[in-house]
């Protein structure tokens, strides 16, 4: 991996940038992508991380994003689709659009950016493609219908194309992130250590995912906090 590329879609500050230190430290170039790059500069000054501006839910961002990235490198050795869309709410109020919208992000995004990331894959002979889910991949809540729509959606996707592809040299896997994700707004409550998701901790299980022998690959892992009900 040392020396390849590791592009993730919908970079910000919480998760996917404990996957940007961890892969810079595996020796990968970064590149970050998002709707709001501002945000990464930071970031991107302490790994040495490019960022390019990118709408996962539109085709042309995406396709104007790789080939972006094709300047970079003839394909990418990792990619990571983290973004997604909420729209919470009974389920008689949802706005149609809203919720399309939400979709559009959450499920469409993620083909659009393994669809162009799998040609260039199958080009070079070999590649991971990570997707984010959440509980939401596995389990409906009451009022969060748009979510889970997204999610189930994602997870179908990563099913279908880790069937398609292993055979092709393209390991696709699925991570469900099952609990909230500790952060500086989110802190773990001092008399319930450890009940926070550490995203350093997450971002570790990424890197195994990428360093998987192709004699025992897995497709889905799940990760939640000791005190999390199943």
């Amino acid at each position: 991996m040392k020396g390849g590329t590791a592009l993730i879609v919908g970079a910000g500050s919480g998760l996917s940038a404990a996957l940007a230190r961890a892969f810079a430290a595996e020796g990968l170039r970064c590149v970050l992508a998002a709707r709001r790059t501002e945000k990464l500069q930071a970031l991107c000054d302490e790994i040495g991380a490019t960022r390019i501006q990118c709408n996962s839910a539109s085709v042309d961002s995406v396709n104007a994003l790789f080939a972006q990235l094709d300047t970079l490198c003839n394909a990418p050795a990792v990619v990571v689709y983290n973004a997604s869309a909420r729209v919470r709410g009974p389920l008689v109020d949802l706005d149609p659009q809203a919720v399309a919208d939400a979709v559009a992000v959450t499920a469409h995004g993620g083909f659009l950016v393994a669809q162009a990331a799998t040609r260039r894959m199958l080009q070079k002979g070999a590649g991971t493609i990570i997707f984010t889910g959440a509980s939401a991949s596995v389990k409906g809540y009451a009022q969060s219908a748009t979510f889970a729509m997204g999610k189930f959606a994602l997870r179908g996707l990563a099913q279908s194309m880790a069937r398609e592809l292993a055979p092709q040299n393209i390991h696709v896997a699925h991570v469900v992130i099952d609990g909230g994700i500790r952060s500086a707004e989110r802190p773990v409550p001092a008399d319930k250590p450890d009940s926070l998701l550490d995203p350093v901790a997450i971002a570790q299980s990424y890197v195994h995912l990428m360093k998987q022998p192709r004699s025992a690959w897995t497709w889905e892992i799940e990760v939640r906090p000791w005190v999390e009900k199943f």
